[in-house]
C-alpha cells in the first residue's frame, strides 16, 4: 500500500488529529495511537455503539476515526525513534524539543485555532470552531438562532487539512529534505468552506443573511422537499434548468416568465413558486421522480438516511461503507472516500482495545537536508477543473510549490468566471471580476486552448506529456468525447496520475447525474441527521460538497505521487464526491449499524450541555456556546452571574434535563453584551465560546489578522483582492501567496512556448483561428464541453 512503510504516533485527544491518522492509517500507514491511561474520551462519546456500556471502544466517535490503527498507553517518546510522523494535538508537548532529538520526524500539530494569535489559548468544539469560520450565522430559521449540527463537521475538515500537510512532507521527504514542523489550524481549513461567501461579499461590497431552513442564497430553488414516500434534493441554477424543472412539473407559466430567469429573482417570489410545485412533487414517488430528472439532466437527487446508505449496495461495493470490527461485532461504517485504482485503501478494518498494540524497534529517520524549497516544488500539474472543488485541490497542490497550468477555453471559461456572453458582459470584461474565480485560482498559470479543435487536444496532450498530474472535474463521458480521457492521456505518459472528481463516481449507475456541492451534501446522508425531529432533513451549507471533494482531492492526488515515487506507476483516482460527504455522518452509520440510531438533536449536543447559539446585543449576531465538562460549567455559570444554576445542575444528565432553563439563563447575560465583549468574558474562564460571525465579517476577525491569514494581492480588473491563506504553516509564519488568479490567457505564451517550444509564428496562427486568446468569447456552437 501507498504509505505501508510509514510510522505515525498519534498524540493527543483532538478529533481533527485523530481523524488525520485515520486517513493516513486507510492507505497502509501503521499509526500508533498513545492513549491516556483510561482511554481516549471519545471511547465514552455518544452515540454509543452498545449503550450503558464503559469504554472498551463503544463510543461512535471513536470507533469511525480509529479503526484500523494501534492503540498504546504511557510514555510515547521511546516509539519516535523510527517514526516518520508525530500528529501531536497536546499543547503541553515540547515539540522544539522533541524535534530537536528526531530531526528527520514530521510533526504536525494541530489545534483548534493554532498556536499564535489571539485565540491560541482558547477553548473550542466542533461548533464554536464552525461559528468562527464563518459557518453558523447563515444556516437555519430567519429569526434565530442559528441552526447547525452540533458536531464533527470541523473536525473532519481540520483532519484533512493536516492529512494533507503531512502528506506533502512526505513528498518533500522522499527529495532528501528534513522532516518538517507544521502547526494546522482547524479554523483556518474550515474557512476554506466560507470562501463562496467570503469572496463574493467581497466583490459586492456586502454579506448575506439567513435566509432559513434548506434556503441559501443566491441559488433557488437549492432545498430538500417532501415527495410521495420520501425527500427530494432539488438545485436549480440555470435559466435551461430552471424551465426544465417546471416543463416536468407541468408548470411551463413559471418556466416561460422573463421574471424569474435568475436564481436572485427567483427568490423574492419563494413563497408563491413554492406553493405551485410542492404539491406537484408529492404526486410521485422519490424513484419516479429521480428517474425524470436523470432524463433531464436536472441536478435533483433521493435524500437517503442512514438506513438508506446502509443499504445501497454500490457504495459497498466501491468501498464507501465498509465492514468495522468494534469489541467482537462486525459493524459496517463510512470507510475512506479516496479511491485510488492501483493502490486502493484497506475496506475496513478493527478497533482494537485500549493498549494492546505490539510495537517493533525501529531505527532512526536519518535527518536528511533543508533546501528552503516548497515541498511540492518541481511537480507539474495541468488543471482541467473549474468550479470550486477541482480549483480548490490544484489551489492547494499550488500554494505548497507546484507548477500548475490551468487549462480554459475562451468559448468556455470556467464558470466561476460567472460568463454570460451578452454583448455588454464580454466587452466590459466582466468575468475577470469575479471573486469567487479570483480567490480560487491564485497561484496558478493560465493558458486558454479550445480543447474542441485538434490542434488543441494536441497541446494539451504535449502538456501533459511532460507532467506529473492532471485534475479534472468535467461531466462524466465528456473528456472521452475529446479523447483526454486517462486512457489517452496514460498513453502519452503512463507515470501520470490523473484526479477525476465524479459526483457518484466514473464507474456509478448515477455516473450521469448531474451535481453541484449542493447535489452532494443532498445524497450523502447527512441531511437527515442535521436539525432538529420536527425539521426536514436540513442543508447545512449552500454547496457543502464542493469544499470536501476539493480537500479530499488534494489528499488523494498526494497519496497517487508518493505511490508513482515508489514505484513508477501512475494511476486514476475515482474520486466519488458524494463519498467525500459521508464522513461528517461517520459516527451515525456506524450507530445505526449497530442499531442504536442516533436522534436528531437540533443544535443540542448528546454530552454536552448547554450547547447552542445565543442572542447578543447585536442584532442579528450570535454567540455560540458548548459546555464541554462539569468543571467548564461550573466556571460558565459563574461568568453569567448564575453560580446557583453551577450548584443545582453539576452534572450533564441534569443539566440536559433542564436545558432550556440554563439555555435562557445564558441567553439574559449574553443579550447585554456586544459579541466579541461577551465572547472574551467566557474565554476568559476557559469557557468554549466563539462567535457565530457572518462570512464577510472573517475579513475583520482580529486572529485571522494576527496571523497574517489574509494576504492581498492586486489584480488587473479587481485591484487588491484578499486571499486566504493555506490552513497549515511552518516557522509560526503562514506560507506567502505568490500570484493572484490568472486573467484570460494570461500565461498561453509563455507557456506553449518554454514548455513545448511553439514558435511565434505558430502561436500568432493559433490565436488567429481563435483556438488560444485572451479574451472570452461567445460560444460558436454547443460543443462536447457544454
Amino acid at each position: 500500500m501507498p504509505l505501508s512503510q510509514y510510522r505515525v504516533i498519534e498524540v493527543g485527544t483532538l478529533p481533527a488529529a485523530a481523524y488525520a491518522g485515520r486517513l493516513l492509517a486507510d492507505f497502509g500507514a501503521e499509526v500508533i495511537k498513545v492513549e491516556p491511561p483510561a482511554g481516549d474520551p471519545s471511547r465514552r462519546a455518544s452515540p454509543q455503539l452498545a449503550p450503558g456500556a464503559e469504554g472498551g471502544g463503544e463510543g461512535a466517535p471513536f470507533a469511525f476515526l480509529n479503526f484500523g490503527k494501534h492503540s498504546t498507553t504511557g510514555d510515547f517518546r521511546p516509539l519516535l525513534t523510527g517514526a516518520d510522523v508525530l500528529i501531536a494535538s497536546d499543547p503541553g508537548l515540547n515539540l522544539a524539543a522533541i524535534r530537536a532529538a528526531h530531526p528527520g520526524l514530521i510533526v504536525a500539530d494541530v489545534s483548534w485555532f493554532g498556536r499564535s494569535g489571539p485565540y491560541a489559548e482558547y477553548e473550542g468544539s466542533d461548533m464554536v470552531c464552525r461559528a468562527l469560520a464563518g459557518l453558523v450565522h447563515l444556516v437555519g430559521p430567519v429569526e434565530g438562532p442559528p441552526l447547525v449540527a452540533p458536531d464533527f463537521q470541523a473536525s473532519t475538515m481540520g483532519g484533512l487539512g493536516a492529512a494533507i500537510a503531512i502528506l506533502a512532507a512526505l513528498m518533500a521527504r522522499r527529495r532528501g529534505e528534513s522532516g518538517r514542523a507544521l502547526e494546522v489550524s482547524v479554523l483556518e481549513t474550515a474557512i476554506a468552506y466560507a470562501e463562496l461567501n467570503t469572496a463574493d461579499a467581497f466583490v459586492r461590497g456586502e454579506g448575506q443573511t439567513r435566509l432559513g431552513i434548506n434556503r441559501f442564497w443566491p441559488t433557488y430553488p437549492v432545498g430538500i422537499y417532501p415527495v410521495k414516500d420520501g425527500w427530494l434534493g432539488v438545485t436549480v441554477v440555470t435559466p435551461a434548468q430552471w424551465r426544465s424543472f417546471c416543463a416536468m412539473l407541468g408548470l411551463d407559466d413559471l418556466g416561460a416568465n422573463p421574471a424569474f430567469t435568475t436564481g436572485i429573482e427567483r427568490m423574492e417570489h419563494a413563497a408563491m413558486i413554492e406553493g405551485r410545485f410542492v404539491p406537484k412533487l408529492l404526486e410521485r414517488t422519490v424513484s419516479e421522480w429521480f428517474a425524470e430528472c436523470l432524463k433531464r439532466r436536472l441536478p435533483i437527487v433521493p435524500v437517503p438516511d442512514m438506513a438508506d446508505i446502509l443499504a445501497n449496495a454500490e457504495f459497498r461495493h466501491r468501498g464507501a461503507v465498509v465492514p468495522i470490527e468494534v469489541a467482537g461485532r462486525t459493524l459496517h461504517g463510512v470507510g475512506s472516500p479516496l479511491r485510488l485504482t492501483r493502490s486502493p485503501p484497506h475496506k475496513g478494518g478493527k478497533v482494537l482495545s485500549l493498549g494492546t498494540a505490539i510495537i517493533t524497534p525501529r531505527s532512526e529517520i536519518p535527518a536528511g537536508h533543508d533546501t528552503g524549497a516548497p515541498m511540492l516544488a518541481g511537480l507539474r500539474i495541468v488543471d482541467l477543473s473549474m468550479g470550486w472543488a477541482g480549483p480548490l485541490a490544484s489551489r492547494f497542490m499550488g500554494d505548497m510549490g507546484a507548477d500548475i497550468v490551468k487549462i480554459e477555453a475562451c468559448q468556455y471559461p470556467d464558470w466561476w468566471r460567472g460568463v454570460d456572453f451578452r454583448p455588454h458582459v464580454l466587452a466590459e470584461r466582466l468575468y475577470e471580476k469575479a471573486g469567487r474565480f479570483n480567490a480560487l485560482n491564485r497561484n496558478k498559470r493560465g493558458i486558454t486552448l479550445d480543447l474542441t479543435t485538434p490542434e488543441g487536444v494536441a497541446a494539451a496532450k504535449a502538456l501533459v506529456a511532460g507532467a506529473d498530474a492532471v485534475i479534472e472535474n468535467y461531466a462524466a463521458g465528456v473528456l472521452e468525447k475529446l479523447g483526454l480521457d486517462y486512457a489517452a492521456l496514460s498513453a502519452v505518459n503512463p507515470a501520470l496520475v490523473m484526479l477525476s472528481m465524479c459526483a457518484f463516481g466514473s464507474d456509478s449507475q448515477y455516473r450521469d447525474c448531474r451535481a453541484y456541492g449542493s447535489t452532494l451534501e443532498h445524497a450523502s446522508g447527512l441531511p437527515h441527521v442535521t436539525g432538529r425531529p420536527t425539521d426536514p432533513p436540513m442543508m447545512g451549507h449552500i454547496a457543502f460538497g464542493d469544499a470536501t471533494g476539493g480537500l479530499n482531492g488534494a489528499a488523494a492526488l498526494l497519496i497517487g505521487l508518493l505511490h508513482r515515487n515508489a514505484t513508477g506507476q501512475g494511476q486514476h483516482i475515482d474520486l466519488s464526491q458524494v463519498e467525500c460527504m459521508m464522513p461528517m455522518a461517520g459516527p451515525h452509520l456506524l450507530a445505526q449499524s449497530a442499531g442504536h440510531p442516533a436522534p436528531r438533536t437540533g443544535i443540542r449536543h448528546p454530552d454536552m450541555a448547554p450547547n447552542g447559539c445565543y442572542p447578543t446585543a447585536t442584532p442579528d449576531r450570535w454567540l455560540a456556546v458548548s459546555i464541554t465538562d462539569d468543571a467548564m460549567w461550573h466556571r460558565c455559570a459563574v461568568t453569567i452571574g448564575r453560580p446557583d444554576l453551577a450548584n443545582a445542575y453539576p452534572a450533564c444528565a441534569a443539566r440536559q434535563a433542564h436545558e432550556d432553563e440554563l439555555d435562557a439563563a445564558i441567553a439574559a447575560w449574553s443579550a447585554t453584551l456586544a459579541p466579541d465583549v461577551a465572547m472574551a468574558a467566557l474565554q476568559a474562564a476557559a469557557v468554549a465560546a466563539g462567535v457565530a460571525r457572518p462570512p464577510h465579517e472573517l475579513f475583520a476577525d482580529p486572529h485571522l489578522i494576527a496571523r497574517d491569514f489574509w494576504q492581498y494581492l492586486d489584480r488587473p480588473f479587481t485591484g487588491p483582492f484578499p486571499q486566504s491563506a493555506l490552513p497549515f504553516r511552518e516557522h509560526n509564519a503562514a506560507y506567502r501567496i505568490l500570484t493572484p488568479a490568472p486573467t484570460m490567457g494570461q500565461h498561453t505564451e509563455e507557456v506553449l512556448r518554454t514548455l513545448l517550444g511553439y514558435s511565434p509564428a505558430l502561436l500568432a496562427d493559433l490565436a488567429a483561428r481563435q483556438i488560444t486568446g485572451t479574451e472570452a468569447t461567445a460560444p460558436r456552437a454547443r460543443t462536447a464541453l457544454a
